[in-house]
């Protein structure tokens, strides 16, 4: 028999160390390999708003998994049990939960990641969760290390972000600023000053409340000003807009009318 294994994303919040991220939207093995290997802290495998649906989730793992040093999240397509179920099954052990509204919906969230009584995962035996029946007393120590991270991106969640981070069993609250942009507004304009600022004081609030604070910024200033507002976890590029903008480099460098 052997251990459960360590999440070290989740003993890193506990910690208090900041941890840097990318976003993986492309599915397969490589780019979820090579992103594994790329020296960020994690890695985050997008059901949501990506082509990756949930049977995709086991190769990406099974790619970042090469590389230890990096941890694995999963962001599920919505907030559903069943694919709760599925991803910690196949070994997920930190689930990002967008569209997270209220403390009902985050104790939910909860609901689902742990086993009865106090939760309704479903139990199986043979998974690669539990390494295939090799992890001593996984359903007694499952819960130990997994982590539970909910998506705020509206001003109603805003208006309920101490409920919602307070909530038994969440581990961490992730600011979505694509999404509130559009519920405060001002569609798409991540960069707009009043949707900065609700950013901004929303890490400030959490990092008060002492819970980990998450956000996305693909600008290199901002990202780094909400690091040092004391965003604990932060993803700073997209592989798919990564590879837009260099096919756009090189194409424009060859064709300049």
């Amino acid at each position: 028999m052997m251990q459960n294994p360590k999440n070290r994303f989740k003993e890193a919040l506990r910690a208090g160390r900041q941890q840097l991220g990318i976003w993986n939207s492309i599915g397969g093995h490589s780019v979820p390999e090579l992103l594994g290997g790329a020296g960020f802290d994690w890695v985050l495998v997008d059901c949501e708003h990506s082509a990756i649906e949930t049977i995709d989730v086991l190769p990406a793992l099974q790619a970042i998994g090469q590389h230890p040093e990096t941890a694995a999240l999963v962001r599920p397509a919505t907030n559903d049990p069943t694919l709760f179920k599925r991803i910690l099954d196949m070994g997920a052990q930190t689930l990002l939960v967008p569209y997270v509204q209220n403390a009902r919906e985050a104790a939910a969230a909860v609901h689902a990641m742990r086993y009865g009584p106090q939760g309704m995962r479903g139990m199986a035996g043979m998974t690669r969760a539990t390494r295939y029946g090799k992890v001593d007393n996984y359903f007694t120590s499952a819960s130990d290390e997994l982590c539970l991270i909910v998506q705020v991106e509206t001003v109603e969640a805003l208006n309920n972000l101490e409920a919602i981070a307070k909530t038994d069993g969440v581990d961490g609250v992730f600011i979505g600023p694509a999404d509130l942009s559009a519920s405060m507004g001002f569609p798409g304009q991540m960069t707009h000053p009043d949707v900065d600022a609700a950013v901004s004081d929303t890490i400030t609030r959490l990092v008060a409340m002492g819970v980990p604070a998450g956000v996305m910024s693909l600008d290199v200033k901002t990202a780094q000003r909400y690091i040092d507002l004391g965003a604990s976890f932060v993803a700073v590029a997209v592989d798919l807009v990564l590879l837009a903008r260099a096919v756009a480099d090189i194409q424009g460098q060859f064709r300049t009318s």
